[in-house]
């Protein structure tokens, strides 16, 4: 017997400040994109499926030098806890989970 496939989970990313305008945003507030993932997916998975939706943001998230790892310019947090704390890159997200993206602000 063939068994349905898993229906997908759906993940809220919450894209903030300037980094919202790589995904159609104003670049300033909030922009929330829902990410629809299979059960299982990582906070990896989630952010590589945002990267291939939205190139701008895959080049501004990822360092260029080190293509598995995050790039300084854009901190992650899942569920208001920056990644390290309760999740990693390769935890696995729920359904209704949230990630959020958060720019970093620089200068003098």
């Amino acid at each position: 017997m063939r068994t349905a496939p898993a229906q997908p989970i759906t993940i809220h990313v919450e894209v903030l400040s300037w980094v919202n305008r790589f995904v159609g945003g104003p670049g300033t507030g909030q922009v929330t994109v829902e990410e629809a993932v299979p059960p299982g997916s990582s906070v990896r998975a989630v952010l590589r499926a945002m990267s291939d939706r939205f190139p701008e943001l895959g080049r501004a998230l990822w360092d260029p030098t080190r293509p598995r790892e995050l790039g300084d310019n854009i901190e992650v947090l899942v569920n208001n806890a920056v990644l390290g704390v309760t999740h990693d890159l390769d935890s696995e997200v729920l359904d209704g989970e949230r990630i959020t993206l958060l720019g970093q602000y620089m200068g003098g």
